[in-house]
């Protein structure tokens, strides 16, 4: 009797073991296929095809540039090869099984396609990605941007650092601010060389409207653009992605037009998601109440308002941050609905069309939440 149970436990467990195996090479085998299936990016919802192209702006800054333009295609390649090849290179192998094919990932910007012929000089909307870099990640936004009629310049380069480095120092504000404030200049340094671009540039001359001047960025690059419009006039309307504010940063002033787009914070109870609520706070009290807005996207994460974190990653990773609750919403949803809400901000704002409100409301975009 004793040796009949012991047998079939040892049978049940084998069964387990084999299960486990079974279970872990499965999955193994659904990551590596979907890394290897192809993806394209959402579809740009305006009427005009999209163009992308470069420019330097100095011996440190590049900008990636998207625009309204002339051409045929239905998809074109999501990264010049040798970024693609770079970032494949630079990154630990399992981030690449765990993230699509870059070579099979395509996108609609067509590089240096023609300019869209009789348009009158168009708004320009500055982006910083978090950290300073990381501009291309989010070439969706640019694609819908540019296809309802704007030039979006997505600077990467002459970052002073990440002030995660400070927090916790001593002298926390005055390095926060050190590196804010050489951000602040390289987003300065880089209208200043637009202006060349725009009167004498074979492509982009006489196409970029210096007077509209729009600034964005996600994390890091959002404190950017807060710093940035409370700093310089040259910015007219600005918005911040789930950015947390550093150093003495939510002291700043901004009179400018300015929206806070944020993640699903929830209730927002650890100390942590306080504290940056409540920073964000203070800034939004001393803004003018008719150019505001906080509207938070219901379900969405942090890290998955970019491409790589939304489109490209492993669905099965996707999938882990939903049973977890880190994710409540798809991620080719939380790309549109944040392109969209930006792309609203913006239109009401630089081509002054529609009201402040009633640009948000639709029954198309439930998840979005305005926040008084």
């Amino acid at each position: 009797m004793v040796k009949s149970a012991g047998s079939t436990i040892a049978r049940w467990f084998r069964r387990i073991v084999v299960g486990v195996v079974a279970a872990i090479v499965l999955l193994i085998a659904g990551v590596w296929v979907e890394h290897a299936l192809p993806v394209e990016l959402p579809q740009p919802t305006g009427p005009s095809p999209v163009g992308r192209t470069a420019r330097a702006l100095g011996a440190e800054i590049t900008a990636w540039i998207w625009y309204p333009s002339e051409h045929r295609e239905r998809v074109a390649p999501y990264l010049p090869d040798r970024i693609r090849e770079s970032w494949t290179h630079n990154r630990a192998g399992i981030i690449n099984l765990l993230t699509r094919d870059l070579a099979k990932v395509r996108a609609h910007g067509v590089f240096d396609a023609a300019f869209s012929a009789d348009t009158a000089p168009l708004p320009v909307i500055l982006f910083r990605g978090g950290g300073g870099g990381g501009a291309l990640s989010y070439t969706s936004q640019f694609e819908e941007l540019a296809s309802h009629g704007y030039v979006v310049v997505a600077v990467e380069g002459g970052a002073a650092g990440n002030p995660e480095a400070c927090v916790g120092r001593a002298d926390e504000d005055a390095c926060a601010a050190k590196l804010l404030n050489g951000d602040v200049t390289t987003i300065g340094s880089a209208i200043d060389r637009l202006g060349a671009i725009s009167s004498s540039d074979r492509l982009l001359g006489g196409h970029l409207d210096l007077n509209a001047i729009g600034v964005f960025g996600h994390s890091f690059g959002g404190a950017q653009a807060l710093a940035f419009c409370a700093a310089d006039r040259r910015c007219k309307a600005g918005v911040n992605i789930d950015g947390r504010l550093f150093g003495s940063l939510d002291r700043s002033t901004v009179t400018v037009p300015f929206l806070w787009l944020l993640s699903d914070h929830g209730s927002a109870q650890d100390s942590v998601s306080r504290q940056i609520m409540g920073q964000i706070q203070s800034v939004y009290d001393r803004q003018p109440a008719d150019s505001r807005m906080r509207i938070a996207i219901r379900g969405a994460n942090h890290f998955t308002f970019s491409d790589d974190g939304a489109l490209l990653k492993s669905g099965a990773l996707r999938g882990v941050m939903r049973l977890k609750g880190i994710l409540g919403i798809g991620g080719r949803r939380q790309v549109e609905v944040s392109s969209y809400v930006v792309r609203s901000f913006f239109d009401v704002w630089l081509k002054h069309t529609g009201g402040a409100d009633g640009a948000f409301t639709s029954p198309s975009y439930p998840e979005i939440v305005k926040i008084p």
